[in-house]
């Protein structure tokens, strides 16, 4: 048998992402999205796969070198509608192709985005979230001289105008639509230039649509006053159908139409309270009633990950006589999958593996039920649950034979003890061929967020760093998710406080250990956790080198540079700078940065609008003025989230980067 080898950072380039996950109506077939990367063109390309619910040999159902995603079965099981780029890389529209195969016919010419899609009830219709192209970019496409040239200016009226990940926001809003599944006639039903409509869905009969969407005057003033409403299915006023104030998403009606369930929290700007399971008469003639507030449970699928594949929040499902509902929920460094009754007793965890439950959809009956699962052995399989015997089985495993090649070193699961006596879960990541007897160097990794945790779920960067004789360990230190709404609000406006003090009692508790060395200890995170690096380089000198990446360092120019720009006031329990300016240069690493001594690697994407580039530069120029061996890595092109989404030769930049830092500081002697 051959031996394994290590992980490399060009893995990447073999590593197979499920993007989604769709059961057949008969509950006999499963089609997912499987997304690949050609390492010429540096491109990620997505087709559709099926394979027997059974079992068996999972086939390709499409073809090519583009992007198809959105795989949505019809109401009778004959045909799948999916979003392609098949014919027009920039302009992707829908298509349909019938289950027995063949080739896929365009049902739409579309100018815009697909946000989501779904069918009707009848199959007759497709409902999409959509959002024009603005004029301008129209025109500009319809005249080559104009289009050489490009944007002339930009406009800006709103106050969230730019959104990480996607650049300047255009004009338009999203809107619903609908589509004649035959024809692929398009007919709008809401409109306006301040508003979107999102999240839309069926009702059960075909009559309503529902969805949710902030009406105030200027909802970037108040982005968490979101609202549940109805429209008739062929268009015609909306209702709102009344709930408690505060962020709301995925409806989801009930089998008899009678009521709505939905994701959400109470009030504005408590980023820390739990997102909770909730119902309401679906005509507005009740009060809203939360079913897991008394059960101190965070109802999304929340886990941070660097492959992150289909792990999304899904909507609320009811079971076909309408008494339970299923939905997931964080816990722990696992996303589980609960249900509970409609009057908010007997509450039941369906699924709760060391692992986490990604994308998940029911057969119309409910008798099987297929989803996503990802662990720290896999970055992610489709699943098949037989709801009637119990028995749960992998339907397909992309990556199983590159990961069998692979020594990946061993994980060791540990709860310990932080500042008075709170308890604290951690991971330690061991490297392939450990010896216990050896003194090794280590890598405390601090996630970003924070209002998320780590877990069980495959990390790359950390297998990447143990395969080069580093000891990587992490934990989930107060204020991020998974362990009940006090861990999650105990930072809430005092970062760096409570969750600092977590951080030293995990690195107190590794450099205690037999087999670390305590002048070989290092440390990096990024985006909050990029934060904590510079917080914790400025509050202590015991970690020999850090890497910082996509850093908050000055909340005062934060404040308005962010694509969130004046949100970021709420988790500093502050008003805007003019008024707390004391405040906020506390809580900013870049008023700390005068007693930081430890060589120092700032990595940072050029169009990270999140957290803004000039966050890297001011705590690369503050560190190189104290005389800190400091260098900055800077990606063009790149947004927050390279290290999940970027361009993967820039993904296996960065890795090589930060390993050379930390082989020149604690590497092996």
């Amino acid at each position: 048998m051959p031996s394994k080898r290590k992980i490399t950072a060009e893995d990447l380039y073999n590593l197979k992402e499920i993007k989604d996950v769709r059961i057949s109506p008969d509950g006999e077939s499963v089609i997912f999205v499987l997304q690949r990367v050609d390492r010429k063109t540096e491109k990620k390309f997505s087709n559709l796969w099926i394979v027997s619910a059974r079992g068996g040999r999972p086939r390709r159902f499409t073809q090519g070198d583009h992007v198809d995603s959105m795989p949505r079965w019809s109401p009778d099981g004959k045909a799948i509608a999916f979003v392609s780029n098949r014919d027009d890389e920039k302009q992707p529209q829908v298509y349909l192709i019938s289950t027995e195969g063949g080739e896929a016919e365009k049902l739409t010419d579309l100018k815009g985005e697909i946000g989501s899609m779904e069918w009707s009830p009848d199959g007759r219709k497709l409902l999409l979230q959509f959002r024009k192209k603005d004029a301008e970019a129209l025109e500009r496409e319809k005249d080559e001289r104009k289009k050489k040239l490009g944007v002339v200016e930009r406009h800006i009226t709103r106050l969230f105008y730019k959104l990480d990940g996607y650049g300047y926001l255009p004009k338009e809003r999203w809107h619903l639509w609908t589509v004649d599944a035959r024809t692929g006639k398009g007919v709008q039903l809401t409109d306006g230039e301040v508003y979107d409509e999102v999240d839309p869905v069926w009702s059960p009969d075909g009559e309503w649509i529902f969805f949710v969407s902030n009406r105030q005057p200027d909802p970037d003033l108040h982005p968490d006053v979101i609202d549940l409403y109805r429209i008739p299915a062929s268009g015609g006023e909306m209702e709102r159908i009344p709930t408690p104030v505060g962020p709301k998403y995925a409806p989801s009606p009930s089998p008899d139409g009678q009521w709505i369930a939905y994701l959400g929290n109470e009030g504005e700007g408590n980023w820390w309270k739990n997102t909770s399971l909730w119902i309401v008469p679906a005509d507005g003639s009740g009060e809203a009633r939360n079913l897991t507030g008394d059960h101190d449970l965070h109802a999304e699928a929340d886990a941070i990950n660097d492959l992150p594949g289909a792990l999304f929040t899904m909507r609320p499902t009811w079971s076909p006589d309408g008494k339970r509902i299923y939905f997931q929920t964080a816990e722990h460094g696992k996303v589980q999958l609960r249900s509970i009754g409609v009057d908010g007793g007997d509450l039941r965890t369906e699924i709760d593996e060391k692992g986490v439950v990604g994308a998940y959809t029911f057969d119309e009956g409910h008798g099987r039920m297929a989803y996503f699962f990802g662990s720290m052995e896999s970055p992610g399989e489709v699943r098949i649950w037989d709801l009637k015997t119990g028995r749960h089985k992998a339907l397909s495993r992309p990556n199983r034979n590159l990961l069998a090649r692979l020594d990946l070193g061993s994980m060791e699961e540990v709860w310990f003890e932080g500042k008075d006596g709170y308890r604290l879960q951690g991971w330690i990541l061991k490297p392939p061929d450990f010896d216990p007897s050896r003194k090794y160097p280590s890598i405390l990794e601090i996630h970003g967020g924070p209002q998320t945790q780590y877990g069980y779920f495959f990390m790359h960067e950390f297998y990447y760093l143990a395969a080069h004789g580093y000891v990587v360990y992490f934990s989930n230190p107060r204020g991020g998710r998974g362990y009940g709404e006090a861990h999650t609000k105990a930072i809430w406006g005092r970062w760096g406080t409570v969750d600092y003090e977590d951080l030293m009692a995990w690195a107190d508790y590794m450099e205690a250990q037999p087999y670390i060395d305590a002048s070989r200890m290092g440390v990096t995170g990024g985006s909050y956790g990029g934060y904590m690096t510079l917080w914790v380089i400025g509050h202590t000198q015991r970690f020999e080198a850090a890497v910082a990446q996509r850093v908050v360092s000055n909340f005062i120019s934060m404040w308005g540079s962010s694509d969130g720009n004046w949100v970021f006031q709420l988790p500093l329990e502050a008003g805007p700078p003019w008024v707390d300016f004391q405040k906020y240069w506390e809580r900013s690493p870049i008023s700390h940065l005068g007693n930081a001594r430890t060589p120092t690697l700032l990595i940072h994407s050029e169009q990270d609008h999140r957290c803004p580039i000039e966050q890297g530069e001011q705590a690369f120029v503050a560190l190189k003025v104290q005389g800190v061996d400091t260098e900055m890595v800077r990606f063009p092109d790149e947004p927050h989230g390279l290290s999940r989404t970027g361009r993967t030769d820039r993904r296996v930049s960065r890795l090589k980067h930060i390993l050379r830092w930390f082989d020149r500081y604690i590497g092996q002697a």
